[in-house]
């Protein structure tokens, strides 16, 4: 009896260890595992489509990642002992893969290079975690047998960098997208501009980076910091020249992730603002905001009924549309305060002229307005879901983040709904005991995140969207999933 217990015991333990030799994130649709491994060395070749010059460049990323910390470099034969075998066919899901791991052969199946990218990010995360290493390390490199099935549920897989709040350089900017890639998210949504800094060179509008680039350095908590001080030197900041932004877009590229660039209006303008201080109601002279208390207080809105913002938001989204190839330019939209629209003399002539009832359709005029400039330049309008306030633009795309009800609006409209409501999606939220991080305003961890569904109950979801083209988004309302 007591042997059979051990036996019994022993074959449990052997069970778990197996069971536990795959874990891949984010999980993929089907995973098999078998016994075995396949051991990476020196004798490992790739036999891969040559015809294809941008699944030639993933290979090449892929073998010198693999060289990096193994010091093996795998390169492209027609045979070999053990092969790393690329197939394309068609009749796989777009960005969808196959991989299957034997002793002797690893073949990866893909409608297309982005669905081999993704592949070989799960292959990499089949290695030991000594594969992140920046140098080459002694030990054995193997890779569990397994039979994986993966494509993505929804063609939008995005995630958020805030650059103004700080400044991120170009280089931790690329460590952001290289992180981004290793979980197969595939848009990045770079806030580039707010109360708190400008970060790209308009080479029409000067003083946006001589002026608006740059605050006063505080050190503390965020929102209790002090105002600047008169005379007060403004050094902490920093932007992205127009160089820069074309080799972040290539470096993205390269790792099948689309930037959709935003530039938050007409609220969170207060750099802007600080550039141009006849662009607000108030036209007076403010100072870029470090993280001290001004809502309510600074006129930190754009004046909706001065022509000259227009003439200036212009200039903006053309240089905005010739850098950035993806349809959609995201125009934030979000927590205006209306008070000082309700007091401007120009603001109140607008909304008579135009015969707007309140404040809520004047930022809807001025929504609808963007609409009109981004359509000029071949671009698509996305913003939060505050643009639903006084009547939606006619084909606004809604990226919901106060809960879910904005994005069901807009999907129940027949409008493209990107989901990120704040308690499920934001990662600047406490995750753990609040006693042990710092303060701030709410509560997501991560079963909170795995768990959220962004299709909510009587909005329909068509699976096969993920199948478009990103460009042109989902034939479905909810297109996809955000995180900030």
């Amino acid at each position: 009896m007591k042997n059979a217990l051990f036996c019994l015991a022993l074959c449990c333990l052997v069970l778990q260890t197996f069971a536990q030799r795959v874990h891949v994130i984010p999980e993929p649709v089907s995973v098999q595992e078998q016994p075995g491994d396949f051991v990476i060395d020196n004798s490992v070749v790739i036999i891969a489509p040559s015809a294809d010059k941008q699944l030639a460049g993933t290979l090449q990323w892929f073998s010198d990642r693999i060289a990096t910390a193994t010091g093996f470099r795998l390169k492209e034969a027609k045979t070999g002992a053990k092969t790393l075998r690329i197939v394309l066919q068609k009749e796989e899901k777009k960005e969808g893969y196959q991989l299957k791991v034997s002793p002797q052969e690893i073949t990866l199946t893909a409608a297309d290079p982005a669905g081999v990218f993704y592949g070989l990010q799960t292959l990499l995360q089949l290695l030991p975690p000594d594969i992140e290493s920046s140098k080459p390390l002694n030990r054995r490199w193997s890779v569990p047998c397994v039979a994986i099935a993966d494509y993505p549920r929804f063609g939008w897989r995005g995630l958020m960098l805030d650059v103004s709040r700080h400044f991120y350089t170009k280089e931790e900017v690329k460590r952001y997208i290289d992180e981004m890639a290793k979980y197969k998210y595939n848009i990045f949504h770079w806030h580039l501009s707010d109360d708190n800094g400008w970060r790209i060179e308009i080479k029409s509008l000067p003083e946006l980076t001589k002026t608006g680039a740059w605050r006063v350095a505080r050190t503390g908590r965020w929102g209790t910091f002090e105002s600047p001080q008169p005379g007060e030197p403004a050094k902490e900041g920093g932007f992205y020249t127009q160089e820069d932004i074309k080799e972040i877009l290539a470096y993205a590229q390269a790792r099948y992730i689309t930037i959709l660039p935003e530039i938050d209006v007409p609220a969170h303008s207060l750099a802007m603002i600080a550039a141009y201080p006849n662009l607000s109601c108030t036209q007076l002279p403010y100072s870029v905001n470090p993280g001290s208390p001004f809502y309510k207080k600074e006129d930190n809105a754009l004046c909706i009924g001065n022509d000259s913002v227009y003439l200036v938001l212009d200039k903006v989204f053309t240089e905005i549309a010739a850098l950035f190839p993806f349809n959609y330019i995201h125009v934030g939209g979000d927590e205006a305060y209306k008070g000082f629209w309700d007091n401007c003399p120009k603001c109140r002539k607008r909304m008579q002229q135009d015969h707007l009832k309140n404040v809520d359709e004047l930022q809807s005029y001025f929504v609808k307005r963007m609409e009109k400039i981004l359509q000029s330049k071949g671009k698509k309008l996305i913003g939060w879901d505050e643009i639903l306030e006084g009547g939606l633009a006619p084909e606004a795309t809604v990226m919901s983040w106060r809960g879910m009800k904005g994005g069901i609006e807009a999907a129940k409209m027949n409008h493209h709904v990107v989901m990120s409501p704040w308690e499920y999606c934001y990662l600047d939220l406490y995750q753990g005991d609040p006693a042990a991080e710092p303060p701030t305003y709410g509560m997501c961890r991560l079963s909170d995140s795995y768990n959220y569904d962004p299709v909510p109950d009587g909005v329909d979801e068509n699976i096969s969207s993920a199948d478009k083209e990103i460009s042109g988004l989902n034939p479905s309302p909810i297109t996809g999933i955000s995180s900030t």
